[in-house]
């Protein structure tokens, strides 16, 4: 199904584009949403027009969400978490704990689909990209610790564990030279 694009869609393009999606996602998802029309030769005819709108659109977008912008790349966001001794957490950290945590912070409500970041497992730093908007994407740091553990020892433990485990190299094949040397010689009988 070939449909022209109304709104910025994330993943898929901006206002102006023609696309061709699966039927079942146009028709139930991008039509009655409103961020797409079936691309009719009298929808092609108003491509222009969708263009410019979505243009202004998203410069008016780009401004108000600037200041916000600004306010989310400074955020650095700590979770205490229980977890094992590899340090595999016993739950997980997930888009909804940050959005929650990062809204409490800069007083702007993010929605849970805005953060770009798969459930956290592990005690570690992560970064995460907050989308705003499709030009608008900041990052965030995001520290995870042992439950009980002070913000300082935790971060001293992990950059103590980076410089003490030596880079793995990868393992890389003997040449069949040496592989053939060091194998057993094979006897006729």
């Amino acid at each position: 199904m070939k449909v022209l694009l109304v709104k910025d869609v994330y993943k898929l393009g901006r206002a102006g584009d023609i696309k061709k999606v699966a039927d079942g996602f146009g028709r139930n998802f991008l039509i009655p949403q409103g961020f797409a029309v079936l691309a009719t030769d009298g929808a092609m005819k108003q491509i222009q027009k969708i263009k410019a709108q979505a243009e202004i659109r998203r410069a008016v977008q780009n401004n108000d969400l600037k200041g916000v912008a600004d306010q989310i790349k400074e955020v650095t966001l700590t979770f205490p978490a229980k977890a094992g001794d590899t340090g595999k957490l016993y739950g997980s950290i997930t888009t909804q704990d940050i959005t929650t945590a990062l809204t409490e912070q800069i007083r702007f409500e993010v929605k849970r689909q805005q953060v770009d970041i798969q459930p956290i497992r592990s005690l570690g730093e992560f970064t995460a990209h907050i989308r705003l908007t499709m030009d608008l994407v900041p990052e965030i740091k995001i520290i995870v610790h042992r439950e009980g553990e002070s913000l300082e020892s935790a971060m001293e433990k992990m950059e103590a564990e980076t410089v003490e485990k030596p880079q793995k190299s990868p393992h890389k094949p003997k040449p069949k030279e040496e592989a053939a040397a060091e194998a057993p010689a094979a006897t006729a009988e």
